[in-house]
């Protein structure tokens, strides 16, 4: 028998591919640290990795280095006060619900919200009240959420507590946050953003034209950014932004010591307090080198003639949407191409596939990029496929778009083949990952349409989180 691979032997086969991220992390690699003279971080991070001796701090009272690095996100996002996270964005978002929230209260929730949020309701035994977002009818995926449905769940939930929405969500698409803000303030209400995908946002807005606005600067009280995603620091970190008076500082801090590791990573840290330092100083020649390539490619892309490149008028633009079905490759086949001429996209869904750029992408990445799709085309011709004329009998999953009907969340569970679960209410969320929202949640009653989905998502060999080795999935009891 051969000796199975190790996860040291894996990454290390995989950075010798020389390979062009479109994933997360967004530094894309050790080489814009060394550009920008942190090379000795590299070099030295072992030795990094202490715990709290004296003069080191502590993440749970701040009142040293850590507080330092901590007043330099306050001050690069403009906000009242910013808290490192190592848990990485969850531990920010399920700090917040906490924090805000009674036990046992109210929350008014996008429902393509990301599975940490359920989380949250799990642990206070808080009631989600769904917020459905739109859809982007031309390529089946979900958009912003509308700022009138808001109102509307307000009007017939006034004891909800908060709001909390992705924006950017996965693909990008953001909602109307200041319109969403003016609805929850003139309620009393605090406004959550998890705007995990866009921890640049901020940065685009004081630097470049035509993105969204920043949560930070559209009135949310809470944001909490993946700074891993799309800047400079190390997978896992991320920080909690606070931008109003409306939130209890000493509740969050609270929260945060409660769900975050007692034992936090110093070079992890030490990752943010880099990411904070590149983007203050070099920020501004970054971000608008990182807009001039976005904008060449989406210029580019066009003169692939029949190529399907998403546009909408709340799109965060470093997020590429791009869907070859015209050529005869839905999104697993053009994933599969891209991965062999070393390109990694970050998302898959039906047709499309998702390029998340980051900071530390450069022009010739791009360049390979535009490279493989323009060879698809080029195959795809000399196949005989002509685009015109050439329809793919593959959609986009229905299951991400429906609304599921709903019940009582069950109290007495059992596990049941998903085979036989149509019909059935779910009592544990199903959670293909990525993109990590769930496709059903507790209280929702499974379909034919979602069993199928799930199904379908296990034997591409995709993870679903929530679906047993074995196929079987947790339900309500019958009586």
């Amino acid at each position: 028998m051969s000796k199975e691979q190790s996860i040291r032997e894996f990454l290390h086969e995989h950075a010798m591919l020389d390979p062009v991220s479109f994933h997360m992390p967004g530094h894309k690699g050790s080489r814009i640290y060394k550009e920008y003279g942190y090379g000795e971080y590299l070099e030295n991070i072992m030795d990094y990795d202490i715990t709290e001796i004296p003069g080191a701090d502590n993440l749970f009272q701040t009142e040293g280095i850590i507080n330092t690095t901590m007043e330099k996100y306050a001050k690069l996002y403009g906000v009242e006060k910013s808290y490192l996270l190592v848990n990485g964005s969850s531990s920010g978002i399920i700090s917040a619900i906490l924090a805000t929230v009674p036990l046992g209260g109210k929350i008014i929730m996008a429902r393509n919200s990301h599975k940490s949020i359920f989380n949250a309701l799990s642990l206070a035994e808080i009631t989600p009240v769904y917020a459905y977002p739109e859809t982007v009818e031309k390529y089946g995926i979900l958009g912003s959420i509308n700022p009138a449905e808001i109102e509307k769940l307000f009007n017939e939930n006034p004891d909800a507590s908060a709001v909390i929405l992705p924006s950017p969500n996965y693909y990008g698409i953001c909602s109307d946050v200041e319109a969403i803000a003016k609805i929850c303030h003139d309620r009393g209400k605090v406004l959550i953003v998890d705007q995990a995908h866009g921890a640049h946002l901020k940065f685009f807005n004081d630097y470049c034209d035509g993105y969204p606005t920043a949560a930070e600067n559209a009135g949310a009280d809470i944001v909490i950014c993946s700074t891993h995603k799309t800047l400079l620091s190390w997978t896992q970190t991320a920080i909690l932004n606070v931008c109003s008076d409306r939130v209890d500082l000493r509740q969050i801090e609270d929260k945060l010591q409660t769900v975050e590791s007692s034992s936090p990573s110093y070079p992890l840290m030490a990752s943010l307090d880099i990411n904070a330092d590149i983007l203050a100083e070099h920020g501004a020649e970054l971000i608008r080198a990182w807009d001039e390539n976005i904008t060449s490619f989406y210029n580019r892309a066009k003169k692939i003639s029949h190529i399907r490149v998403l546009e909408h008028p709340m799109l965060d633009r470093t997020k590429m949407n791009i869907d070859m079905s015209n050529y005869g490759y839905n999104g697993d086949e053009t994933e599969k191409y891209l991965n062999e001429q070393g390109v990694f996209p970050e998302l898959v869904t039906g047709n499309i596939i998702m390029a998340m750029s980051g900071i530390g992408n450069r022009d010739e990445d791009y360049e390979r990029l535009l490279k493989g799709l323009n060879e698809i085309e080029i195959e795809a011709l000399d196949r005989g496929i002509d685009p015109d004329t050439f329809e793919l009998k593959r959609e986009q999953p229905k299951a991400l778009t429906n609304k599921l009907k709903q019940t009582d969340i069950p109290f007495e569970k059992e596990f049941v083949s998903i085979n036989d679960a149509v019909g059935r209410v779910c009592a544990q969320s199903i959670i293909p990952y990525p993109p990590g929202i769930p496709a059903i949640c507790p209280g929702e009653i499974y379909d034919e349409e979602i069993v199928d989905y799930i199904i379908a998502r296990r034997l591409a060999d995709e993870k679903v989180i929530g679906l047993q080795s074995d196929g079987f999935v947790c339900v309500g009891k019958e009586e």
